[in-house]
């Protein structure tokens, strides 16, 4: 009765709300990923079906926009839209391709979103296949996947905040794929817009020639002309064959309850329409294809797609298990050699998700296996919670990833959720040799086993990329530091920025890390990280106990050396928050068995 009482109450603090890091409460989304027309109107709508069987490769471009959030990579793509008619020039046009709630409402791009355009170009009519990427470093995945069905990628800067964190991770992303980067400065209409100086530090960082760089306003529609005809002349056209066997990609899906399981596919060779049979590589599982078309930004029934092209494919895949990202489909009885695919998303941030009600286990189990269809990043392990009953341990790439997929759940499919404080993965060493991955702090060896048989714990580490302005430098050094940082080198990328590489721990970064990064550089520091490896630390486990009785949801793993000033927080909080009974209750947290900090109510 007690824990009940209390986990009702976690959930109207501050305790349960780590899991909110970033502190952006997102909006809600009531809609899938996919605005599909009702399946009345998708009828009608087949008799109108395109023909796209006239664009050989060489009148294909695949491109994708790249760059640091909140650079106007979503507002160039609605103006390439009116450019080429998809949409009309209404004035009222804003992220048309940010289609979730939670994007439109805070402004940021989540999912990677497709768009076919016609665009006529020195009297030869392209098809110009548009992908629309997250700039968060939280959705990198998103961004990985998108770029293997391009051949090449706009690398967006915004002219007055310069070259961000996320603007030096893509472009190495889309440089390891070999594909061509047309850098675009964007926002020069502003007053504090600085091109000048913006251009040089593309030409200083990704050795890129100044005067190449394409100048624009997105907003106002300056300069955006000649985007399309940029990318024509600078980006190569796809590979391939239309007189091979049908080779194609799946790079994303997602469900829809009138068709199933929608696949989106980047054709590598030959050509497939309505009524082909095809095969999973991966399963060996035979579909009939029952639709192919184009996102023109919505679905677009077309006759046929072959070689070059992106669309996607419907084929009474009524099961979300069926769908896998990164395989490779081919035509019945015509076998070819698997694409490589993509390498799985490694999770850094893991947190618990029960349901409030228990009955609503069932059904929030198809939501999240249907959620995960449309966000393949994301790993799902089921547990049970003494406290909480039975749930899942899911895997997120950071926590403004997990907060989205929170918010999503939520809305989408009517969810009532509890998420737990968000963990990194630790390693556990033992002496026999072996080692254990711990996911949850449940599984973290009690103390004997500690003294008797583990030889040491590890935990992750990241590499972090900071660039902000050099009056900073030291508050951003002093900030590494107290969150157990070790810096690696900082150079100057021009006369008044500065690119800091620092070692931190995982587990730093999941709490208020980002928080104290902007307060610190007032709002002007820009963030980034990549996996680094694990490497030993003095780990312990943290348990909160009432009246000696643990309660493992609130139990954590940290470091010791921040385990008893999280203790006596943990232990005030908790005081703040239970009500007073008849009785009293003893609050006690300990470090791997040593009480740390008592409260009583």
């Amino acid at each position: 009765m007690l824990q009940t009482r209390l986990l009702v109450a976690i959930r109207h603090t501050r305790i349960a709300s780590f899991a909110r890091q970033p502190r952006a409460i997102f909006a809600h989304q009531t809609t899938t990923h996919v605005q599909w027309q009702s399946y009345a109107v998708r009828v009608i709508d087949r008799k109108k079906e395109t023909d796209i069987s006239t664009y050989p490769p060489d009148l294909i471009r695949n491109f994708s926009i790249i760059a640091h959030i909140d650079h106007g990579k979503s507002t160039l793509a609605d103006r390439l839209l009116e450019l080429t008619g998809v949409i009309s020039k209404t004035g009222k046009n804003k992220q048309v391709l940010d289609k979730l709630k939670v994007e439109r409402e805070r402004g940021i791009t989540v999912k990677a979103q497709s768009a076919s355009m016609f665009y006529e170009y020195n009297g030869k009519k392209y098809l110009m296949n548009l992908i629309d990427t997250p700039g968060h470093v939280d959705f990198s995945y998103e961004v990985s996947r998108s770029l293997a069905a391009c051949q090449g990628t706009i690398l967006l800067v915004d002219a007055a905040q310069g070259i961000q964190a996320q603007t030096v991770a893509n472009f190495y992303l889309a440089f390891g794929e070999g594909l061509a980067v047309v850098p675009m400065l964007n926002k020069v209409d502003l007053p504090t817009a600085e091109p000048e100086r913006a251009a040089q530090q593309i030409e200083g960082t990704f050795e890129i020639d100044a005067s190449k760089i394409l100048h624009m306003s997105a907003k106002t529609g300056l300069g955006v002309d000649a985007v399309l005809p940029s990318v024509i002349e600078n980006m190569p056209p796809p590979l391939g064959s239309i007189d091979q066997p049908f080779k194609a990609l799946l790079f994303d899906t997602w469900y829809d309850k009138y068709v199933g399981v929608v696949c989106l596919m980047a054709i590598k060779d030959g050509s497939i329409k309505k009524g082909d049979r095809i095969v999973s590589t991966h399963s060996k599982q035979k579909y009939e294809v029952t639709e192919v078309g184009i996102m023109h930004p919505e679905p677009s029934p077309t006759t046929s797609l072959q070689v070059g092209q992106v669309g996607y494919i419907t084929c009474n895949m009524k099961s979300v298990s069926e769908a896998h990202v990164g395989d490779t489909f081919y035509r019945d009885k015509h076998p070819v050699e698997a694409l490589p695919g993509f390498v799985p998303a490694k999770s850094m941030v893991f947190a618990g998700v029960f349901p409030i009600d228990a009955d609503e286990f069932a059904r929030l189990d198809e939501s999240i296996q249907k959620l995960t269809l449309n966000d393949s990043s994301v790993s799902v392990h089921k547990e049970t919670s003494a406290a909480l009953g039975q749930g899942w341990r899911l895997g997120f790439l950071g926590t403004l990833h997990m907060d989205v997929f929170r918010q999503r759940l939520e809305e989408e499919y009517d969810a009532s959720i509890l998420i737990t404080a968000p963990t990194v993965p630790y390693q556990i060493k033992y002496r026999d040799g072996t080692t254990r991955f711990i996911r949850t702090p449940a599984d973290f060896p009690d103390i004997h086993t500690m003294q008797d048989n583990v030889e040491s714990t590890m935990e992750p580490f990241v590499l972090a990329t900071m660039i902000f302005p050099e009056r900073y430098l030291g508050q951003m050094l002093e900030l590494c530091t107290l969150h157990r940082g070790e810096i690696q080198n900082h150079v100057y990328i021009d006369e008044a920025r500065v690119l800091l590489k620092c070692r931190l721990p995982m587990a730093e970064i999941v709490s208020d890390f980002f928080d104290k990064l902007k307060s610190k550089s007032q709002g002007f520091a820009s963030f980034d990280y990549e996996e680094s490896g694990y490497e030993a630390s003095d780990l312990v486990k943290m348990e909160v106990l009432l009246n000696n009785e643990a309660v493992d949801a609130l139990a954590s793993v940290m470091h010791r050396s921040t385990s008893v000033v999280a203790g006596r927080d943990m232990a005030k909080r908790l005081r703040e928050v239970i009500r007073r009974q008849l009785f009293d209750i003893i609050i006690q947290t300990a470090a791997n068995g040593k009480i740390v900090a008592r409260e009583t109510v």
